[in-house]
């Protein structure tokens, strides 16, 4: 199985620990201990009971680590914009329309900050983006599509107002994540890589007695 705490793939003997039957049903948690973090997975299960035996189980449900379906943002991208998306993550399995509402508030932020556009709906901001011809292509389609998928034009207020609560299209709350894990790679994460290799060939060339790289 996969670790939901750091997403490492183990093998691990699941401990279960039966808690009785209510008027529902029975009741067992179910515990994985990961060898790589040392985090427990727990999940809780509605069951058939025999005793303190569970003889069927007929669904589990994650609790811990709550919603963790992703790994976290990149070192790289800055804590206000991370924070968001964490939660948007941890929302997600329990409300896609607070998840998606909280992407579509990220994405907002992060154009108007590192995209160069004016303030004004989403919508206006994504065309914004679209047309400075900044955008890698399959960034464009994607970004694009965030409209397209959440169709902003019979749901406007998820353009006007960001942060509201309200209904999504299938797989719109997913595909938001998706887009805001590629913008935190261009925004943050290869121009921080790319630092790393100016600096470390600038420091080569010094060592050489060299003038340092000029600027593109």
């Amino acid at each position: 199985m996969r670790c939901n705490h750091c997403l490492t793939a183990f093998h691990a003997e699941k401990e279960t620990h039966v808690l009785g039957t209510d008027n529902d049903s029975g009741w067992a948690v179910d515990a994985f201990r990961c060898p790589q973090c040392n985090r427990f997975n727990l999940y809780l299960a509605s069951c058939d009971l025999s005793g303190s035996a569970v003889i069927n189980i007929r669904e589990t449900s994650l609790f811990r680590p709550k919603g963790a379906t992703r790994p976290p943002p990149p070192p790289e991208v800055p804590k206000k914009f991370a924070e968001d998306y964490i939660e948007a993550c941890l929302v997600l399995p329990d409300s896609a329309k607070a998840s998606a509402a909280l992407s579509r508030r990220c994405l907002q932020h992060m154009l108007r900050e590192h995209g160069g556009v004016k303030s004004s709906d989403l919508a206006s901001e994504i065309e914004q983006v679209l047309k400075s011809g900044k955008l890698p292509t399959h960034l464009a389609e994607s970004l694009d599509a965030v409209r397209n998928t959440g169709n902003f034009a019979a749901h406007p207020i998820k353009s006007k107002s960001t942060g509201e609560i309200v209904p999504v299209e299938p797989g719109e709350a997913e595909w938001n994540l998706d887009v805001l894990d590629a913008f935190f790679d261009f925004y943050f994460v290869q121009p921080a890589i790319l630092k790393r290799k100016r600096e470390a060939l600038n420091k080569k060339l010094a060592d050489a007695g060299k003038p340092p790289m000029k600027r593109a």
